[in-house]
């Protein structure tokens, strides 16, 4: 079993930053792909940004690439998520996600909310 637990959302004004962080436990993590995804009010469930397990390879969505950054620290078995020039759309609940094969897990999610 994995737990995945994100922290670092909160209430921010445009333009600002936040880091998420996302603390796994429970299996072995550098070698597993990780993810970000976040879903607002009323809104599917959607991808934001993910990398490889040895960080190599980073994918994100057109919409926040160039103003997200997503890393990990193997040694810690954390998934981070650098978020900056934030936009009120940017508002969401994010989730991290471990893919271990046939298995996937969630955390339980960080608000994050961005005031115009």
């Amino acid at each position: 079993q994995v737990q995945l637990v994100e922290s670092g959302g909160g209430l921010v004004q445009a333009g600002g930053s936040l880091r998420l962080s996302c603390a796994a436990s429970g299996r072995t993590f550098s070698s597993v792909a990780m993810g970000w995804f976040r879903q607002a009010p009323g809104k599917e469930r959607e991808f934001v940004a993910a990398i490889s397990g040895s960080g190599g390879s980073t994918y994100y969505a057109d919409s926040v690439k160039g103003r997200f950054t997503i890393s990990r620290d193997n040694a810690k078995n954390t998934l981070y998520l650098q978020m900056n020039s934030l936009k009120p759309g940017d508002t969401a609940v994010y989730y991290c996600k471990a893919d271990y094969g046939l298995d996937s897990y969630w955390g339980q999610g960080t608000q994050v909310t961005v005031a115009s």
